[in-house]
């Protein structure tokens, strides 16, 4: 099944998106949809009407996605990606095991999976999916959005960390992220720069479209990872299936591809970097690429700027805030991870106490007051004026950068100031993404 397909009837899909129960819950508009995803019934209300009709008039477009495409939204909180459960629950919770599982996939990722001895029908047909390109794929946009992640330097991840902190108020997000611990407390900042190293990884030029590359064997790798976490939450007798659905679902990770496009490219301008609707649209198509790579293939698959602007608005209208401590603990966490640590002195405690404001400050400026202000957050002044000062100059790199000659070197300069960046965090550590690694409770 491809990201094209599209279906309004649930028991037509339940086999090929991983559900295997198309009973309820179901919404007030008979859709089956988790019940603390709030979208049917916030829709109705005179808040959200009054928001639709100014949208309409200002926009001359619709604020929600069509009926249909938001039912498929709904229906894909329960799905996951079973191609590659298949292959895990034989693999990597088998007789196999995670450690000759995790080799297995390796010599698959490098030598091909026609070398891996023994390898099961659940591994040869993952591989035979990751290594097809759909028909739909363009490879001349998937690298020009590629491009616009390089261009963006560090200041992609500032924006992908802060904007995320905003939907982990909802707890189909947080509990699962909070159970698995990576994202939470003492890991927050490690979790966040293999995260980043993720981007880079992905971004690298013409990577992700080439067999065999670090940028596909990092994607195989985190696919895996999260299959392998979403079947411990699913498990967990604290994940409720009925108000949540699927842990780590197709509609939440379809989100993430999303906070990876159009939702970052509009947040920038205000932090004076400027993305074009042409680049943004590359975007949309390089990240709808990446996600397919991770699995992600849900039945309605956003492929405009107008799609995505409609499912912001969507999930915005269903949020709930009931994550709780998970989501508290999860949102507070992420600048912490950055303020200086017990041994740091000299240039690398300036650094720490560097990034700490000026993570603060991006937490200020792409999270909403209000969720801001039901949280312990770390002041944001001195950050804000950093970023405020800086804006003249960035305006006038974003001009000069449309020269002839200074668009690459543009793009090699802050390529370059990304992997410094990273290199200094990281300290010497290796992204890992690691699948074996069961919940911390």
């Amino acid at each position: 099944m491809t990201a094209e397909t599209v279906s309004t009837t649930p028991e037509a899909n339940a086999s090929e998106v991983g559900t295997d129960d198309v009973k309820g819950p179901f919404s007030s508009a008979g859709v089956r949809c988790p019940t603390h995803f709030g979208y049917w019934e916030a829709k109705e209300t005179p808040t959200w009407k009054k928001r639709e009709r100014l949208a309409k008039k200002v926009f001359r477009h619709q604020l929600f996605p069509d009926d249909d495409k938001a039912q498929l939204l709904c229906e894909d909180l329960f799905a996951g990606d079973p191609v590659a459960e298949r292959f895990v629950a034989e693999v990597f919770f088998g007789e196999i095991g995670p450690k000759k599982g995790r080799q297995m996939l390796m010599q698959a990722l490098e030598e091909g999976v026609d070398a891996v001895e023994g390898a099961p029908d659940s591994m040869k047909e993952l591989f035979a999916e990751f290594e097809s390109v759909p028909d739909w794929v363009d490879v001349e946009l998937v690298k020009k959005g590629a491009e616009v992640w390089r261009r963006w330097g560090t200041m992609l991840f500032s924006v992908a960390g802060a904007i995320t902190l905003e939907i982990y108020t909802e707890g189909a997000v947080a509990k699962p992220l909070a159970l698995a611990g990576g994202y939470a407390g003492d890991n927050a900042l490690r979790r966040f720069l293999e995260t980043s190293q993720f981007w880079i990884d992905m971004s690298e030029p013409g990577k992700i479209l080439e067999p065999g590359s670090s940028a596909r064997t990092t994607a195989m790798l985190v696919r895996v990872m999260h299959v392998s976490v979403r079947k411990r939450v699913g498990e967990h007798p604290e994940w409720d299936h009925d108000a949540y659905g699927l842990p780590i679902s197709q509609t939440y990770e379809q989100m993430t591809q999303i906070g990876g496009a159009v939702a970052p490219a509009l947040s920038l301008w205000l932090a004076g970097v400027h993305t074009t609707p042409s680049e943004m649209r590359a975007l949309i198509h390089f990240n709808r690429y990446m996600g397919h790579l991770v699995g992600v293939q849900p039945r309605w698959a956003t492929h405009t700027i107008r799609d995505q602007l409609q499912v912001l608005a969507m999930a915005t209208a269903a949020r709930t805030y009931d994550a709780g401590d998970a989501g508290k603990e999860l949102i507070e966490s992420f600048p912490a991870a950055f303020a200086p640590r017990p041994g740091q002195r000299g240039l690398r405690r300036l650094r720490a106490w560097y990034n700490h404001r000026i993570y603060a400050a991006y937490c200020a400026l792409w999270m909403a007051p209000p969720t801001r202000r039901m949280y312990d957050m770390p002041s944001a002044a001195f950050g804000l004026g950093v970023i405020v000062l800086r804006l003249p100059f960035l305006h006038t790199v974003e001009i000069l950068r449309r020269l002839p000659g200074l668009k690459q070197l543009h793009v090699k300069v802050v390529d370059r100031h990304r992997r410094n960046w990273l290199e200094a965090q990281m300290n010497g550590r290796k992204a890992a993404f690691d699948a074996s690694s069961g919940l911390r409770k």
